[in-house]
């Protein structure tokens, strides 16, 4: 089923911060990048580590563990050791409320 889930409200991620969600049996990684959100796969395609715990550096962010680096608006590998990118997903928010398309 396509559409918005609710993941969180707006002032649970306040700029700088980064969390995981479980939504629809897929983990996604929420960002707050200077108050706008952006959301990716949680999990880095090199060896499964949680992109939610790795720093954010502009519009990218790296890997916790071996330091690939992700575009956060469109997913694209810009550094290895990862091949694959990561998908993204559409965040909006309403009435204080964050909400991500899945499906």
């Amino acid at each position: 089923m396509a559409g918005f889930v609710r993941i969180a409200n707006s002032a649970d991620c306040p700029p700088g911060t980064s969390r995981a969600f479980e939504v629809g049996g897929t983990r996604i990684a929420l960002f707050n990048v200077a108050g706008e959100f952006y959301a990716v796969d949680d999990r880095c395609p090199h060896r499964n580590e949680s992109m939610a715990e790795g720093e954010v550096d502009g519009l990218t962010v790296v890997c916790p563990v071996h330091g690939s680096v992700f575009d956060l608006r469109s997913g694209e590998v810009l550094e290895p050791p990862a091949r694959e990118s990561i998908a993204t997903y559409r965040v909006r928010v309403s009435q204080g409320t964050l909400e991500v398309e899945v499906g």
